[in-house]
């Protein structure tokens, strides 16, 4: 079979499952063209503006499609087979991540653009909001310490990593730059992006003729010395204003995202046509060869994590996406086709790995490598210089994860002071410093596998983030099917995948802490961080699903209490009229 074949299907797949299931659960909401929006009710030009569906989708995608889609397809299809890998991309991004994000989209949309946790602290209460926020911190942490070593890695690989590290610095330097034009001079996009799109190509050029080269830290390695680098990135990213670096980077990383999958995809399909390559020689189904030796069910789903449906995504629909969104009824192509679009850019990674054969493998152990290899053979077919788009899919791959990096931080960040209610100016430092402690503390560690073998960590800790991301997507879909069941909606469309994802989640964890749990249980304690983390997600999550539970016990609301909609004061808009 050839790569080509299996993407058409993929294709063809996730357009029936958006055209069929997507529209089912869009009746079940009833959205309506003429519910006014909170884009429309508290439209300020600054946060609430409205934005037609083609623009906000795009917006949408680079938000919440960072490293995750790649790296877990491939680790997946790496330690099972692409065959499983595969099927659970498809079927998860239809049934259990689309639904997440758009009933995630809706549920904000309809309380005034609020945030995910708010919103259960309307439908559940004071505690389930204090365990939610606690819970979704130590999600965060799991997801900046995975990302963060995945990073370090890239920088620190012997061949490519020093070049790449210093294309990936000077990218940050003119994201900076452009953020500092766009403020103080405020010139046409259409202008800047002129100008900087072009920069980014001259950095992935001039980056491996000036490689940087970090000097270790005492006993650390150079891969931790990289993970220290980087969370100090972390700490400046989230403190200093969105303006200056954020949102520039986020803008420059959109056009990655997209150039890198359009383009691959014409690689696939020239390279096919013309020349018949790209067959697939990776089997279908292999052992379980994952560092920790655990088996397909359930890691497989947890392994997978972003590309079939991600807990992260629920704090950008309620966080900006809600406040944009022009009609209700735009719901279904930015929220649940936005997730679909991200199951095919993790289909196009799976495919990285599926073109390699045990030979080609052996030299390629690292995800990100996999996948820039996958890219640049992709290019080079369509004449690109096999080099320079190996670069330019390595700094894609990095730039994807600052993305993940910068916003993660940056939420732990106001979770923190939330739970805290410290607001002195000192609070933002100290905030974002607790928040880093723990990824310092398990990216300065050394991990070993079941044979003692030294590993990197990400590849410990990848298990337990998507563990905890899927944990997490559960959790807000239990709170959208208590949300749903008060206002007399189909709530069991939440309901099911929810408690699904919960079983999913929590065997995954239980399996990966066993060790650790057995050695409690006789009475000698370690400090464990990966243990004690995961035992207090287990903790959280029993006192959320006991909140919710109560009810679905007691007597529905009144129907008078359902959500009525409104005709928008504002005139009919057409996506064309808004542009964001």
């Amino acid at each position: 079979m050839d790569l080509l074949l299996l993407i058409l299907l993929s294709i063809a797949l996730l357009f029936c499952g958006y055209a069929t299931y997507g529209t089912w659960v869009s009746k079940w909401l009833n959205l309506r063209r003429d519910l006014s929006t909170p884009a429309h009710t508290l439209r300020d030009t600054q946060d609430f503006v409205p934005a037609g569906k083609f623009y906000l989708v795009n917006q949408h995608l680079s938000a919440i499609a960072a490293a995750g889609p790649i790296v877990g397809p491939i680790l997946a299809g790496m330690w099972f087979g692409w065959l499983p890998t595969f099927v659970w991309i498809i079927l998860g991004g239809i049934f259990v991540g689309g639904v997440h994000d758009m009933l995630t989209l809706v549920a904000s949309a309809r309380h005034q653009g609020r945030s995910i946790a708010e919103i259960i602290k309307d439908t559940m209460g004071q505690k389930a909001f204090v365990i939610f926020l606690l819970f979704l911190w130590f999600s965060l942490i799991y997801i900046i310490a995975a990302f963060t070593d995945v990073t370090a890695s890239t920088f620190a690989e012997p061949t490519h990593g020093a070049g790449i590290a210093s294309a990936s610095m000077l990218y940050l330097a003119l994201a900076f730059v452009m953020g500092l034009v766009i403020r103080f001079f405020n010139p046409p996009l259409t202008l800047t992006t002129f100008i900087f799109l072009p920069l980014v190509f001259l950095c992935i050029w001039l980056g491996p003729q000036i490689p940087l080269y970090l000097p270790a830290l005492g006993r650390l390695d150079l891969r931790m010395t990289w993970n220290v680098f980087l969370l100090g990135y972390c700490f400046i990213a989230a403190i200093i204003p969105v303006w200056l670096l954020l949102q520039p980077r986020g803008y420059l990383g959109g056009f990655f995202l997209i150039l890198t999958a359009g383009v691959s995809l014409l690689g696939i399909i020239v390279g096919t046509i013309s020349g018949g390559k790209f067959p697939i020689h990776y089997p279908a189904f292999v052992a379980a060869v994952n560092p920790q030796g655990l088996p397909l069910l359930p890691i497989l789903f947890t392994t997978v994590a972003c590309g079939a449906c991600s807990g992260f995504h629920c704090l950008i629909a309620s966080g900006t996406t809600s406040k944009q969104l022009n009609k209700e009824t735009d719901a279904q192509f930015v929220g649940y086709g936005g997730m679909l679009m991200e199951s095919f850019v993790a289909v196009m990674a799976l495919g990285t790995l599926m073109i390699l054969n045990n030979e080609q493998l052996a030299g390629l152990k690292e995800p990100n490598q996999i996948y820039a290899n996958g890219v640049a053979s992709f290019l080079n077919v369509l004449g690109i210089n096999r080099t320079f788009a190996l670069n330019f899919a390595l700094l894609a791959f990095a730039t994807f994860v600052y993305d993940t990096l910068d916003v993660a931080t940056r939420l732990g960040r106001y979770i923190f002071q939330e739970l805290t209610g410290w607001r002195s100016p000192k609070s933002a430092y100290v905030a974002t410093l607790a928040t880093l402690i723990l990824p310092l503390w398990f990216l300065t560690k050394q991990f070993t596998d079941g044979h003692g073998n030294r590993i990197p960590g990400w590849k410990m800790f990848w298990t337990v983030f998507g563990a905890s991301n899927q944990l997490l997507a559960a959790m807000v879909l239990f709170g959208l099917a208590v949300w749903l069941f008060k206002l007399r909606l189909k709530f069991k469309v939440a309901l099911w995948p929810s408690l699904f994802m919960v079983l999913i989640a929590i065997g995954s964890l239980f399996l990966i802490i066993r060790p650790w749990l057995a050695q409690l249980c006789e009475g000698h304690f370690t400090a464990d961080p990966v243990g004690i983390t995961c035992l207090a997600l287990f903790i959280l999550t029993a006192f959320l699903l006991a909140e919710g539970s109560k009810i679905f016990f007691q007597r529905p609301p009144d129907t008078a209490k359902r959500i009525k909609p409104t005709p928008t004061p504002d005139s009919p808009i057409t996506d064309t009229q808004v542009s964001g």
